[in-house]
């Protein structure tokens, strides 16, 4: 599912397991556990990586496990609003190292990192929803829009399925930095959570200070139903 591991102050959250790492419930849960763990554990001056083993970051929703009962979609959907919800108030700054293919439910896990690193020799962000005939969210709408600058990108994103590839991602801002290899990608991860963590933010402060900045996506998750599109 997986692994929290604790580098001085650096959280590192790696899924492991099946290479796509398709979000299902119980890799959800696995990872809102280790999110409680990281905020329970939280100083002034911590910061969390997430990242991946193998050739995806994340594959979306396990849509196979869903196909045999219509109620399981809205469950993962529900699920991933919630992880998505902890990430948003998470009390530090959040990296995602992106270190292969992050599509649909794994793209807007990434983008709810504060910050997004990604390997620029193997991968592409993406969101595949108009291609399978799955309907979007209003809230995964919304966190596109607030981390993708130009709006034609962000429509040819939704509307086209477009493949990002890491030199477009940094020109439209979604992404802050490319690397060769995973591992140089995990690397950059953690000279940059190093160089956050050691501004001893006060986590309370950091995370209002985030829900400011993207208010109006906090907005829609916190809706009580969410609509779709």
């Amino acid at each position: 599912m997986c692994t929290l591991e604790k580098q001085g102050n650096l959280f590192i959250l790696t899924l492991t397991g099946d290479d796509e790492h398709r979000l299902n419930p119980s890799l959800i849960d696995s990872i809102k556990s280790a999110l409680n763990r990281v905020t329970a554990e939280a100083t002034a001056g911590s910061a969390l990586i997430t990242t991946a083993q193998g050739k995806f970051f994340s594959n979306g929703y396990d849509l196979d496990w869903a196909s045999s009962d219509p109620s399981r979609l809205p469950l993962m959907d529900s699920k991933l609003k919630s992880l998505v919800f902890d990430l948003f108030n998470l009390p530090m700054p959040t990296i995602a190292a992106v270190t292969g293919h992050a599509s649909a439910a794994g793209f807007i896990l990434a983008l709810s990192h504060d910050y997004v690193l990604m390997r620029k020799d193997r991968g592409f962000l993406y969101m595949s929803e108009i291609d399978i005939g799955l309907k979007l969210t209003v809230w995964n709408v919304a966190i596109v829009r607030s981390k993708v600058k130009s709006p034609a990108v962000s429509r040819d994103v939704v509307l086209r399925g477009t493949k990002l590839t890491a030199d477009v991602a940094i020109e439209q801002g979604i992404v802050d930095s490319a690397h060769v290899g995973a591992a140089d990608t995990v690397k950059a991860a953690v000279k940059l959570g190093e160089e956050l963590a050691a501004r001893k933010w006060d986590g309370k402060v950091y995370a209002h200070s985030r829900r400011l900045v993207f208010s109006d996506v906090l907005t829609t998750l916190t809706a009580e139903t969410v609509s779709k599109l």
